[in-house]
This record gives structure tokens, C-alpha cells and sequence, in this order.
């Protein structure tokens, strides 16, 4: 294990200062142990982070500084992040029980996409444009929106701390980042990382916290915009928090999303883009595809695919390098999606395979993979977002209930259409109400805004739209022959 032992200070104002707070145990999901205990920030702990921010934002070189200065601190950061690939995929296997061979790929590689799109974007991004109209002529600019409170959780953390910290900063705001409690660890390293880069003091604050804590950030009076990732339920509680004092806020919350197999569909590599569509992390994605839509015609063929596809797919240690399938991140979790299988089957769903946990493995918060037939579409597995490997087959008649089907669920984030014919999967995916829709597996990449519709969100991230979410746009009527000068 790496990172072991107990830290008693938090990265605040560029230095790590003594925390007030009581410590957050980090526990392995494959042994149960404990691995490391940070602090816990009090609330004066967020009031200094919050004020070293503010300082920073205010009076401090960074928001003033020219774009390519912050982009020459951010391409720092993103060599040392390149530098480490393998100890950061170990550390959040060791943190959420994420296996390896996924790490590598999901934990530790994307961050450093993320900062290579984010910086490829920013040069061409309109700071500062000029427009003219007859009723006059302004310089219109996106200037940082001040002090970020970034909340992340904990099932691909870095990853998700880089997508928020990254466009704030390179916008020209100050972050206080505020890790989730199971996943502390990265968080510590990434702050060592931002203290090499060079980052100025203040810059990036990062503060473990509990509930009380967190609702202290995301509420406290020096913090212009608050960007959560998360569940539903606690995007509605952030919403409701920073609604009462119109703060700015950027919600990417839970999913249900729907995978639409048509009936010209190759099988085959449907099912394949399942293995990572639909169990990546061990069911701990937000846009996994958790619900498969099938005509009738197909189930029986497509439900034996499902079959063996998690027949093929290891359960064990996730250090293993063969392990496709790891534990939950904690005990906690382990029974909320035990929870959502028996509930499955007390409204009548017919379980395939899987439903208990695995044999053989005397420890670590393992549930099998868990294939569900037969879900009506109003059953509780079809519109409720379980966060485990379980997967729920709905049949439908035609293409238009099957539309109906997918669209019926409270989220909108992710999607899937599977066809031999890509202009007929594009006209259907069109007419799915969420933000992303993948056509035969094929992602959006990291330059396209993602975010959800209805209970899966406000807001994007990615893309020139992510850099919008961190600046307000400012208007300064000119006189003409300014306007002219500028233009």
C-alpha cells in the first residue's frame, strides 16, 4: 500500500498548514482495512481556505495574469501528472477498489487528456471579442467568475478534481477543492503536484470534509460558484443551498441511461461495448448504461449474449491484472445495491445470473454482476440509479416505444443506440432527451460538452462550454473610434 499512516494538515494558501478537525478514515473496499486517516477540515478550516482563495482571486498575480502564463503553470502539472500514471492508478485502486488495468486507463491516463483538451481549447477561446449594432459597440469579455468550490466524488476522483480545477483556473478563478471522504488520498497527491507546478499561493486549496463542513463551502459567503459532481439528491440540496444567495452553481449528477438495441444490430460487438459501457469500475459510472432496450424478436438471443459476457468477466482482487470486476467502494454501498436486487425481484423482475456475492472471497465489499430480464418499465431497477453492476433488460414493440421507454426516467444524462445503419441510429438518438447519446459505442471525447438534462444536472462540462461555466461575461459600451482600435 502506498501513502499509509496519518496526515494531520491540509493544503491551504499554498502550504500545508495544521488542521482543526477531527480525521476521515481511508479504508481498502478489497481488505476492509484501514489505509491512511486524513483530517477532517472544520469549519474554520473552510473559512482559512476560503479566505486564502479569496486573497488569491482579489489581490493575487493569477486571475491578472496573461493566458499563456497560466497555461505554461498548467502544462507543468500536467507533466508531473504524466510522470506518475502508475503510483496514481495504485493509489485510487487502493482508495475505491477501482481494478487496475481500468485505473490505469480511467483514473490516471484521463486527467492528463482532460489538461491536454483544456489547453488545446483556450487559445481560441473569445476572452475578448468586439461587437457592433447600429444602437452602438462593446467590448464584451468572459472574466473569471472569482472563487470555485469544486465538490468531487469518489469514484474517479482525480479525474473529476482535474475537469473542475483545470478550466476555473485556466478561466483565472481560485478553487477550493473539496475531495470526498473515501477517496482523500489523490487528493493529497495532487496538491503536492500543484505545489511543484507553481501554481501561486492560493491558487488551489484542498480540504477533506464531512457533511457539516461541505455545506459550510458550498454556502459560505466568499465563494462566487460552487461545481458539484454527485448524486441527485445532494445536487437538489446544493441547488436549494445556493439558490437562496444566487450563487452560481454547475450541477453533473446521477444517471439511468438507457442502451436502445435496434433490431439490425451486430450482437456481437453490441455486448462487447457493454463489458466497459456498462460495468466500468465496477458499476460505479454515472453514464453507464444500466438499462438495455430490446424488441421482443431479439431478447432471448441478446439475454444470452448478456450471458456470457459476465460469465467472461473476472470478480476478484483488483490489483489483479485478469479482474474485471472489483469490490464496491463501501460497505455501505455494497448494501444499497444488494438492496436494489432484492428489490428487484420482489416486484417481479427474473434474475439471469448473478444476485449474491461471489464465492470464494472471504472479504472486500464484492457484489457479482447482476443481469435482470423482464423489468417493466416502471419497475424501481428502471428508474432508480443503483451504482453497481447490475443490468435491467426491458423489451419494447417498435422504435417508437422504445423511445418512450428510454426517455421515461427522471435523468437525462447518457445514452446508447446500437445499428448497422448509423443515419437511422443518429435520426433515433435525436429524439432521446439526454446530453449525451453514443452512437455503436462510440464516444463523444473530451472537447463536446457533457452534462445531463432534467434531474441529471445543470450545466457542462468539457469543451469551450466548460470554460464558459467558469467566467461571467462583462459589456463596456466603446466610443467608435476605441471599437475600431480594438477590433
Amino acid at each position: 500500500m502506498m501513502w499509509e499512516g496519518r496526515y494531520d494538515r491540509l493544503f491551504i494558501g499554498g502550504r500545508w498548514i495544521p488542521a482543526h478537525g477531527e480525521h476521515l478514515r481511508v479504508v481498502s473496499p478489497f481488505t476492509e482495512e484501514v489505509v491512511a486517516e486524513v483530517p477532517s477540515a472544520s469549519l474554520s478550516d473552510i473559512d482559512r481556505a476560503v479566505a486564502a482563495a479569496r486573497e488569491a482571486f482579489d489581490n493575487g498575480p493569477w486571475p491578472r495574469m496573461p493566458l499563456e502564463a497560466r497555461m505554461a503553470v498548467l502544462r507543468e502539472l500536467r507533466r508531473l501528472l504524466a510522470e506518475r500514471q502508475e503510483p496514481i492508478a495504485q493509489l485510487i485502486t487502493d482508495e475505491m477498489g477501482c481494478p487496475i488495468t481500468q485505473s490505469r486507463a480511467i483514473q490516471a491516463a484521463n486527467p492528463v487528456r482532460v489538461i491536454d483538451a483544456c489547453l488545446d481549447l483556450a487559445p481560441d477561446y473569445p476572452f475578448r471579442s468586439i461587437r457592433s449594432a447600429e444602437t452602438g459597440r462593446a467590448l464584451v469579455t468572459r472574466e473569471p467568475v472569482g472563487v470555485v468550490a469544486a465538490v468531487v466524488p469518489w469514484n474517479v476522483p482525480m479525474s473529476i478534481s482535474i475537469q473542475k480545477v483545470v478550466p476555473a483556473v485556466l478561466a483565472g478563478c481560485t478553487v477550493v477543492l473539496k475531495p470526498a471522504p473515501q477517496t482523500s488520498l489523490d487528493a493529497y497527491l495532487l496538491g503536492e503536484l500543484i505545489e511543484r507546478a507553481g501554481f501561486p499561493e492560493g491558487v488551489v486549496n484542498i480540504v477533506p470534509a464531512e457533511r457539516e463542513s461541505s455545506e459550510h463551502l458550498v454556502t459560505h459567503r466568499g465563494v462566487d460558484k460552487v461545481s458539484f459532481t454527485g448524486s441527485t439528491a445532494a445536487g437538489r440540496r446544493i441547488a436549494a443551498l445556493c439558490g437562496h444567495d444566487l450563487r452560481r452553481v454547475t450541477l453533473e449528477l446521477g444517471g439511468k441511461s438507457a442502451a436502445v438495441v435496434l433490431d439490425d444490430a451486430d450482437l456481437d460487438r453490441t455486448v462487447e461495448a457493454m463489458r466497459l459501457g456498462s460495468f466500468r469500475n465496477n458499476g460505479q459510472v454515472c453514464t453507464l448504461k444500466t438499462r438495455v432496450l430490446v424488441s421482443e424478436a431479439r431478447q432471448a438471443e441478446l439475454v444470452e449474449r448478456l450471458r456470457s459476457l459476465i460469465d467472461s468477466m473476472p470478480v476478484g482482487s483488483p490489483y489483479d491484472e485478469a479482474t474485471e470486476i472489483g469490490p464496491l467502494v463501501s460497505q455501505r454501498q455494497r448494501e444499497t445495491v444488494e438492496h436494489y436486487i432484492a428489490t428487484g425481484l420482489k416486484e417481479g423482475a427474473t434474475l439471469v445470473t448473478g444476485g449474491g456475492r461471489p464465492g470464494g472471497l472471504d472479504r472486500g465489499w464484492f457484489v457479482e454482476p447482476t443481469l435482470f430480464t423482464d423489468v417493466r418499465p416502471d419497475m424501481t431497477i428502471a428508474q432508480e440509479e443503483i451504482f453497481g453492476p447490475v443490468l435491467a433488460v426491458t423489451t419494447y414493440r417498435d422504435e417508437a416505444e422504445a423511445v418512450e421507454i428510454a426517455n421515461n426516467s427522471p435523468y437525462g444524462l447518457s445514452g446508447a443506440v446500437f445499428t448497422s445503419d448509423p443515419r437511422r441510429g443518429l435520426e433515433l438518438a435525436s429524439r432521446i432527451r439526454t446530453g449525451v447519446v453514443e452512437l455503436n459505442g462510440h464516444p463523444v471525447g473530451l472537447k463536446a460538452p457533457f452534462g445531463g438534462f432534467k434531474a441529471s444536472g445543470i450545466g457542462r462540462e468539457y469543451g469551450p462550454e466548460g470554460l464558459d461555466a467558469y467566467t461571467e461575461l462583462k459589456s463596456i459600451g466603446l466610443p467608435p473610434d476605441l471599437a475600431t482600435s480594438l477590433a
